[in-house]
């Protein structure tokens, strides 16, 4: 679907891009995971065709005139106008279909209101980057790229956003999806690239990548603190809430037995720091 390759971007102030490689399947989902200026943004715009590499190429397996739709940095959206005019506008804008069945279905595609008619300033963050995407998605592209989609957002518009962008993925649709914090990017990710410094340090299907390197996790549940099975592996413990170490046993495993001894788990959380993903597996 779509390749780049060796794509190489120097600015005055240095080098941004330095060879970097990616491939994006259609139905999957690809996290981009850097600190703030590790190059992802550049990286984007290079793919969107806004700026051109200094070496490398993007290639795509396409046959649309604009295969690929965007919400760079912050959606650029008319404060003064309501989401269904916003959408109209760039419907025009971009010659893809404007009428008002299309467009109210974008608008339900991305999960915002139909009879919401306020000004796009009153919006939320989420509902301002829930309009970004469907603004993206007029030219029904094969290809969607979202940089910091999570941004500013709070843990339910989080779990929202992660939910619509999984849910566009199973419309066969190639998504890659930039972060600085990793939990999103664990949550919504079948593959994971590591950015740093303009380079891709690490990269691999997304638990594979982080069952290499996580040892401790943190597990909630109803009074799962008082699981037996657990004791062994507990590095604190509160109510509803353990971290254990599972340095030298499969998580899966320590789960199991949990399950086992009646004991719900609602959720596992992996502890690990950007900084542990930097170093590459073959270091």
């Amino acid at each position: 679907m779509l390749n780049a390759i060796k794509l190489s971007k120097s600015y005055k102030s240095g080098k941004v891009l330095d060879a970097v490689s990616i491939s994006l399947e259609p139905g999957k989902i690809s996290g981009l995971l850097g600190r703030n200026g590790a190059g992802k943004t550049t990286l984007f715009k290079i793919l969107c065709g806004l700026i051109t590499p200094d070496d490398g190429a993007v290639q795509y397996d396409s046959k649309k005139a604009k295969p690929i739709g965007a919400v760079i940095e912050e959606p650029g959206l008319y404060t003064y106008l309501n989401a269904y005019e916003n959408l109209k506008l760039f419907a025009q804008i971009q010659a893809a279909p404007a009428d008002r069945t299309s467009l109210e279905n974008y608008l339900t595609q991305v999960g915002l209101p139909l009879d919401r008619k306020d000004p796009v300033r009153n919006f939320s963050m989420g509902m301002k980057q829930r309009l970004g995407i469907a603004i993206a998605l007029l030219n029904a592209p094969d290809i969607l790229i979202l940089d910091e989609p999570f941004s500013g957002l709070d843990p339910t518009g989080v779990a929202s956003l992660i939910q619509l962008i999984k849910t566009l993925s199973q419309q066969n649709i190639a998504i890659l999806v930039s972060s600085h914090l990793m939990a999103e990017l664990q949550k919504s990710c079948d593959y994971l690239y590591v950015i740093d410094q303009g380079k891709i340090v690490n990269e691999g299907p997304t638990q594979n990548l982080l069952n290499a390197l996580i040892s401790v996790y943190t597990l909630t549940g109803t009074a799962i603190e008082k699981a037996q099975s657990l004791q062994p592996y507990v590095l604190h413990a509160e109510t509803n809430t353990v971290t254990i170490n599972c340095e030298h046993i499969p998580v899966s495993a320590v789960l199991r037995s949990t399950l086992e001894e009646g004991f719900e788990v609602h959720s596992c959380v992996p502890n690990i720091s950007l900084e542990q993903l930097i170093i590459p597996l073959n270091a």
